[in-house]
C-alpha cells in the first residue's frame, strides 16, 4: 500500500465557496444591524413615554399640594376658593411662611393650544387685591408667569365631586395615547 500526501500547500477553498461564506456572512450582519436598529428605536419610544410620564406625575402632584393648601371658606368670608370650568381651574390657596401671616394666592391651571399650563397671583392678605387676581385669572389676564407643566395634551377633564368640593377629578389625555389618566384629589387638608 502506498501512502500519497497532500502537496505542501493544501487543497484551499475556491472562488464560489468564497463567495458564498461571504453571502452568509452579508445576510447574518444585515439582520443583526436591524435587531440593533429595533432595539435603539425602542429605546427612544420609550424614554419619550417616560418623559411624558414624569411630567404628568409631577403636574399631578403640584395640582395635589395646591388642592391640600386650598383656603378654607372661613379665612376668605363671601369668597369663592375653588372655580371649576371648562378647560381648567382656579383655586384660592393658603401661603404659610415661617414667623409671618397666612397669605393667599390664586392658582390658576388652564389647558389651551396642547399643554397644561399653570399661573399664580403673588401672595396678599388684601381681599382687593385677591379679587382682582381672581378676576384676571378667570378672564385669562393674570400677570404671573405661566408654568409650563405637561406638553402634547389633548385634553383635560376637570370634575368637582359633591358641593361643596370635597374632592377633584382630573383626566388628563396625552397625544398618542388611547386611554386619559385619571387621578382624584381631595380637597383642603387631610
Amino acid at each position: 500500500m502506498r501512502f500519497n500526501p497532500a502537496p505542501a500547500g493544501g487543497r484551499g477553498f475556491t472562488l464560489v465557496e468564497l463567495l458564498v461564506a461571504i453571502s452568509i456572512l452579508a445576510v447574518v450582519a444585515v439582520i443583526g444591524w436591524r435587531g440593533l436598529d429595533a432595539i435603539v428605536r425602542a429605546r427612544l419610544a420609550l424614554n419619550a413615554n417616560s418623559e411624558q410620564l414624569r411630567g404628568t406625575q409631577l403636574a399631578f402632584a403640584q395640582l395635589q399640594s395646591d388642592c391640600a393648601q386650598i383656603a378654607g371658606a372661613g379665612e376668605v368670608p363671601g369668597r369663592p376658593t375653588l372655580l371649576v370650568g371648562e378647560g381648567g381651574l382656579t383655586l384660592l390657596r393658603s401661603v404659610v411662611a415661617e414667623h409671618e401671616a397666612t397669605r393667599f394666592e390664586v392658582v390658576s391651571y388652564r389647558f389651551a393650544d396642547g399643554a397644561l399650563t399653570r399661573r399664580e397671583s403673588p401672595p396678599s392678605r388684601e381681599l382687593r387685591a385677591l379679587d382682582q387676581s381672581w378676576r384676571a385669572a378667570l378672564a385669562g389676564s393674570d400677570a404671573g408667569p405661566a408654568v409650563r407643566l405637561q406638553s402634547e395634551v389633548e385634553s383635560l377633564s376637570v370634575r368637582a365631586l359633591q358641593d361643596p368640593p370635597l374632592g377633584l377629578r382630573v383626566e388628563l389625555k396625552l397625544k398618542g395615547h388611547a386611554a386619559g389618566m385619571v387621578k382624584v384629589f381631595l380637597v383642603g387638608p387631610v
